[in-house]
């Protein structure tokens, strides 16, 4: 469908101290896309993001969703369409258990009891946090409250899953959990992350911003083993294509 479609047009963003965090971006992104962005800090991912959203608006140009136009007038829509996952879950999770805290997003949107609770009981079995709803939020771990703030999310049933550095702080076992859900998802997913490792096994593109621009937008493959990129950008090769100091070779090659 068209408005799964997102387009930045040579899009501007300046905070008021005069800092430009987005600066012309311009790119399209497709239905069913995942898409990783990568970046050192303060290259504009998270600001990127929040102009998708519509938490900020841009200083110049727009984004579009299909042939909507991201504007004060269209939040209510757009924030249907599109599931933030914040960095911080506790953005997320306020309500006294996480039942209520899934619920909340359908209830804000006058959505019948009935609609809400079947909602919510997918949305929880999605992420496999059943056992979790009656629990309060704040007795969670770092990777419970991360897959019941997804959970809220995907009880909007957005066509578009938004993600900010989705695996900070969590455990290696929460974190595998986590790219298992996230490579199983059918929606368009958009990811900003330092975590290279995890957008190079879930994501099919990656677009690398260097001081608010694009310097790199291709396959991840191809954009994330480029070291003379990934160092110019402040990054480096991820992980898993680094050679093993021990032997030279690395987990690709160990696969193939």
């Amino acid at each position: 469908m068209s408005h799964h479609i997102i387009d930045f047009k040579d899009l501007y963003y300046q905070y008021p101290d005069g800092k430009t965090a987005v600066a012309g971006v311009t790119m399209r992104i497709h239905h069913g896309e995942a898409v990783g962005i990568a970046g050192a800090n303060g290259a504009g991912k998270s600001s990127l993001l929040m102009l998708l959203a519509g938490m900020l608006l841009p200083s110049k140009g727009e984004v579009r969703i299909g042939e909507t136009p991201v504007t004060k007038k269209t939040l209510g829509y757009i924030r249907q369409r599109i599931g933030f996952v914040f960095q911080n879950p506790d953005d997320q999770l306020f309500s006294t258990s996480v039942y209520e805290d899934v619920a909340f997003g359908p209830r804000n949107y006058g959505i019948d009891e009935n609609e809400v609770n079947q909602r919510v009981i997918k949305a929880l079995d999605i992420v496999g946090a059943g056992h979790l709803k009656d629990r309060a939020p704040y007795k969670l771990s770092g990777g419970e409250k991360r897959i019941a703030a997804i959970a809220a999310v995907l009880s909007m049933e957005p066509d578009i899953l938004v993600m900010d550095e989705p695996t900070a702080a969590l455990d290696p076992k929460a974190r595998r959990r986590l790219i298992n859900l996230v490579k199983g998802f059918t929606h368009t997913r958009i990811i900003a992350s330092h975590d290279l490792d995890m957008l190079l096994e879930s994501c099919e593109r990656t677009i690398v911003l260097r001081e608010g621009k694009v310097a790199a937008d291709g396959p991840t493959m191809q954009v994330l083993s480029d070291a003379e990129l990934m160092e110019a950008c402040g990054l480096e090769v991820p992980l898993m294509l680094q050679g093993c100091p021990v032997c030279g070779r690395n987990k690709k090659q160990e696969r193939s």
